[in-house]
């Protein structure tokens, strides 16, 4: 166990708790580069990993972070079996090649989060950044909230349920996408899709909808517009 300790050396520190087993740490605070890579079954509570812990979290298994700050770039990579609870994430590149991983009650601010990652979960979660789930594979989200662009490109398996997500050009050249319950809001959402699914959700500002796209959708609302869809049905007020 490590608690209350602070660990800090921008200019010659690195990889302080590399290969670290059966590890606790509480109310710790992080201030150099790599500092937990290679570690197996361990978990985090209450910690700091400020912008000066560059890449903080790398192929370790087995881990739950909760009630954690994280300011770092890449913080999370090649990472399996991590759970992750109350969490503030400001981190570029968050969460690439990544397998089953879960995310609750927590804010993520990121730019190509969860890049080629499988087996993923998030549930009540706010998430703001550009390219996000891109070239993922079984992904589920859950009353949340998402803010973003170009999200869910060259996607499988995806499903959203009860949620918000604004963002242009979404779900381009993904496969087999299911959004339930949810507002979608943006300029030329799902083209070039195979086998979307949208069931009771509402489309706002969505022009140029479903273009090359296999699309069974029922919609509570009016669409803008629709663009030269492949197969299917589409169902939409007004």
């Amino acid at each position: 166990k490590v608690i209350n300790c602070i660990f800090k050396g921008v200019n010659d520190g690195e990889s302080v708790l590399k290969e670290a087993k059966d590890i606790e740490l509480e109310k710790c605070s992080f201030s150099l580069r790599y500092p937990l890579w290679h570690n197996d079954n361990f978990k985090i509570y209450e910690c700091d990993f400020d912008e000066y812990s560059r890449a903080p979290i790398w192929y370790s298994n087995n881990g739950e972070i909760r009630s954690c700050k994280i300011t770092s770039i890449k913080a999370l990579r090649e990472c399996n079996d991590i759970k992750i609870k109350n969490g503030y994430i400001d981190s570029n590149e968050f969460g690439w090649k990544c397998k089953n991983i879960e995310v609750v009650k927590s804010r993520i601010n990121s730019e190509y989060a969860f890049f080629d990652s499988k087996n993923i979960k998030l549930d009540n979660v706010s998430f703001s950044g550009k390219y996000s789930f891109q070239y993922i594979d079984n992904l589920e989200i859950t009353n949340s909230f998402l803010n973003t662009k170009d999200a869910f490109w060259h996607s499988e398996n995806v499903v959203v349920k009860d949620s918000v997500v604004k963002g242009e050009y979404l779900a381009w050249f993904s496969k087999n996408i299911t959004f339930i319950n949810c507002t979608i809001v943006g300029t030329q959402p799902f083209c070039y899709v195979e086998n979307l699914k949208l069931f009771n959700c509402k489309m706002i500002d969505a022009d140029l909808a479903f273009e090359y796209s296999s699309v069974d959708a029922d919609v509570i609302s009016e669409i803008d517009s629709i663009k030269n869809p492949k197969s299917g049905v589409i169902k939409c007020l007004g």
